[in-house]
């Protein structure tokens, strides 16, 4: 086995499938968060870096803060050693010359180069990965410079006017140099990051993806205060106030807390949310 196929527990994640995608990850305030869709070929947020996740050569940096950043250094160090293609990051563009110097200085510390290419995008830009995917940048609002992202699936499929016609009669359109077909694009998979719930609001593209990945920070009532929206999280009670705005099949919450215990944070969203917006909340421990 070769090392780059090797597997190494070294920090925790969860795993589950949902709608026909992988999620994997881990997110708690103030600690680490990071998330990739293997079936993507990318992740978001690089508060850590897994072993098993440097296959992963895509990635979108929502902000800057430190449990949203860290492992960047080590990732990049990680694909170099293993004689892997430079990554692509995604980031904020104001923040791009700043992570630069933060790789130039692990650069000159670690006497080893960091390939990487780092993309600075703002909201209302977009980018192709493939044919079938791509991803929109949307603003959110944090402290700190924070974008969200949106994964679009693409798809070719036949114009309304054609439908009713032969396949020879489509093809000879075709032909002719008409075009007979049109893009379809379909939310994926929408990441929030970190944000006030007018992240959500403000891009409501968000509650229509088949899997939404979105913090909620706090849960308890002790908790509810404006200290909150002024640090740029959300509250369970935010969603309670949007829950029939949320389309998504499923909707994975995480970013809590440390100062409250999953039990208590479970407890919480189960007495006031039995039936789990009819199981499609998922509270991502």
């Amino acid at each position: 086995m070769k090392p780059s196929e090797q597997r190494y527990n070294d920090l925790t994640f969860r795993t589950e499938k949902h709608c026909g995608l992988t999620i994997e990850g881990f997110s708690r305030a103030a600690m680490q968060t990071y998330w990739r869709i293997p079936e993507l070929k990318l992740g978001f947020d690089l508060g850590a870096q897994p072993w098993e996740f440097m296959n992963t050569p895509v990635w979108f940096v929502s902000h800057t803060h430190m449990d949203h950043l860290l492992a960047l250094p080590a990732y990049v160090c990680r694909r170099r050693m293993m004689k892997m293609e430079k990554p692509a990051i995604f980031l904020p563009a104001r923040k791009v010359n700043a992570v630069q110097h933060l790789l130039d200085a692990f650069t000159h510390l670690d006497h080893g180069k960091l390939p990487c290419d780092l993309i600075g995008v703002k909201p209302g830009e977009a980018y192709e990965l493939s044919r079938e995917c791509a991803v929109s940048v949307h603003e959110t609002e944090h402290p700190i410079t924070s974008v969200g992202y949106i994964v679009w699936e693409r798809k070719k499929k036949l114009k309304e006017e054609y439908r009713q016609l032969t396949q020879n009669q489509i093809r000879d359109l075709a032909i002719s140099g008409i075009d007979v077909s049109q893009e379809v694009k379909h939310p994926r998979v929408a990441y929030l990051g970190d944000s006030t719930i007018a992240g959500l609001d403000n891009n409501p593209d968000m509650y229509e993806a088949d899997v939404l990945i979105m913090e909620m920070s706090f849960a308890a009532k002790k908790h509810k205060t404006d200290k909150i929206y002024r640090r740029g999280h959300i509250h369970l009670d935010d969603i309670l106030e949007r829950r029939n705005r949320f389309h998504n099949k499923k909707i994975i919450t995480a970013h809590f807390s440390v100062r409250c215990p999953d039990a208590e944070i479970e407890r919480i969203v189960r007495r006031k949310v039995p039936n789990m917006l009819d199981n499609r909340l998922i509270l991502w421990f």
